[in-house]
């Protein structure tokens, strides 16, 4: 064999060989994109599972009945209901004790909602959630939630609600989280401190309620507290929205449930007159009372 012809066999056995080197080189990529997408995937769910509970708080409360505090509704999204149920407008807020701007909201607008309340023309829905806890770390939201809810069972959540805020700590501690502390806060609510309200917080009776209440805001889909929704729209979206402008919404909304319901009344009004008128006719005009009674029935319907 000529050195040419040795050459060029020698650079095809090259060739050849760099060639089986880039395939093996392309299926150990492949091997590794696929492992490492695999494992990608699984820090995904990880991940996910990790901003839940980030989000939820502390939430491993079982999976028995839930408690439910005296007066509060246990639905999709629990609440502490405020107010007259007949109220003509409902003020929804979501809050987190622990949330300065919580804080700030509600001692704004808190006397005007008290005064709403009071008046009857008022319903306010407070959800509970525990964004804070795990955003800063610690248990203080869901603590202070779970003793308002023991204050709700005593018949004074509106009063111990006020008094978390009044004195809320600072964000970076977690002082809530002491229980002998929202026991000593009782004390500034008449008729809330006793053995029963110890107890209660104490034991935590209430706190897979809480859990329930921060999974329903997350399922919400809002992103920050206080989330306040008056008769179902955003006051987040209101720009400069003062404590005066609230209650003449709240008003403006009584007046017009009120003159719809006025109107209900002379409609139902109208129609039994125009019933009795034909019944009437009929009787008196024998064969002819088919047509008025038949006119009568057909006034429409409210």
């Amino acid at each position: 064999m000529s050195q040419n012809n040795q050459d060029k066999k020698n650079s095809a056995r090259e060739r050849l060989q760099a060639q089986r080197v880039k395939e093996k080189a392309r299926e150990r990529r492949s091997r590794q994109w696929k492992v490492g997408g695999a494992v990608l995937a699984v820090l995904a769910v990880a991940g996910g599972i990790g901003v839940w509970a980030a989000s939820s708080g502390d939430d491993s409360g079982g999976t028995g009945a839930v408690a439910v505090p005296k007066g509060a509704q246990d639905s999709d999204k629990p609440a502490v209901p405020v107010g007259k149920k007949e109220a003509p407008s409902t003020l929804t807020v979501w809050e987190d004790f622990r949330c300065p701007a919580c804080a700030q909201f509600e001692k704004g607008f808190r006397g005007a909602i008290h005064e709403l309340e009071d008046a009857g023309q008022l319903k306010s829905d407070y959800h509970l959630a525990t964004i804070i806890d795990a955003g800063m770390g610690g248990k203080g939201s869901v603590t202070a939630a779970n003793a308002a809810m023991c204050a709700q069972d005593a018949g004074r959540f509106r009063e111990y609600h006020d008094v978390l805020y009044d004195n809320q700590p600072p964000e970076q501690q977690d002082r809530f989280a002491d229980k002998k502390y929202l026991i000593e806060l009782a004390g500034k609510v008449p008729g809330l401190a006793g053995d029963a309200f110890t107890q209660c917080v104490n034991d935590g009776k209430y706190t897979d309620f809480v859990h329930k209440s921060n999974s329903a805001f997350t399922n919400t889909g809002y992103r920050g507290t206080p989330t306040v929704l008056l008769n179902g729209k955003n006051l987040a979206d209101e720009k400069n929205l003062t404590p005066d402008q609230l209650k003449q919404r709240v008003r403006d909304a009584a007046k017009d449930k009120s003159k719809d319901q006025s109107k209900g009344k002379d409609k139902g009004k109208d129609q039994g007159t125009g019933a009795g008128h034909g019944a009437g006719t009929g009787h008196g005009a024998g064969a002819g009372a088919e047509h008025p009674g038949g006119a009568a029935s057909r006034v429409p319907a409210p």
